[in-house]
């Protein structure tokens, strides 16, 4: 099975200390964590405003990027990094906090809307529905009225234990991704939830 050519990996944050550790940075864990793997040291790129790493995993070249606009700017700051380097929406896999899945899940899953996402709702008004994602899941506060609060306030080590966790798994999926295609990743990540 072919795998697909993903040439720029996303994480969405919000860059500065006070939001280092809040879920609405799941993304920018897992780009780290990425950057740590294959060798990859982050540095900003101000023509971009984004922080990014050239790194080849499973024998393919790809960048990561952690956009350092706020989370609601992450597609302009996206688009630019992609136009520069002639990556089309397809070749995109973004990283972010989902709020409806349980603290600890991953799912992979090409377009979709928002739901929400402030991130993902900038993102897709620059490239449509069409680039991947790999969604961290950080469970839901149970009311609309929390989520902000939840989102972006500080976590315990605790609270953020099992999405720590799950930024392995994540992170493994990549290669797979690359080199057999996202069938065989989601299938992969998602058989694995079902055992666990």
């Amino acid at each position: 099975m072919p795998g697909l050519a993903v040439k720029l990996i996303v994480g969405l944050g919000n860059p500065g200390r006070e939001y280092e550790s809040t879920r609405h940075n799941a993304g920018f864990w897992l780009v780290d964590v990425l950057a740590r793997r294959h060798g990859g040291a982050l540095r900003l790129e101000p023509k971009f405003n984004a922080e990014l790493a050239r790194v080849r995993i499973a024998g393919n070249e790809c960048w990561l990027a952690k956009p350092q606009d706020f989370m609601n700017h992450s597609g302009r700051t996206t688009a630019a990094v992609a136009a520069f380097y002639k990556i089309a929406a397809s070749e995109i896999l973004v990283a972010h906090d989902e709020l409806d899945l349980p603290p600890g899940a991953v799912r992979l899953k090409q377009g979709g809307g928002a739901g929400g996402h402030n991130g993902l709702k900038d993102l897709i008004a620059h490239f449509g529905e069409g680039f991947w994602r790999l969604r961290l899941g950080v469970g839901h506060p149970g009311s609309r009225d929390l989520v902000t609060p939840y989102l972006l306030g500080r976590t315990s080590a605790a609270e953020r234990e099992p999405v720590e966790q799950a930024l392995q798994p994540a992170a493994d999926i990549v290669p797979v991704l690359l080199e057999q295609g996202g069938e065989a990743a989601m299938q992969q990540l998602h058989t694995r939830a079902a055992a666990n």
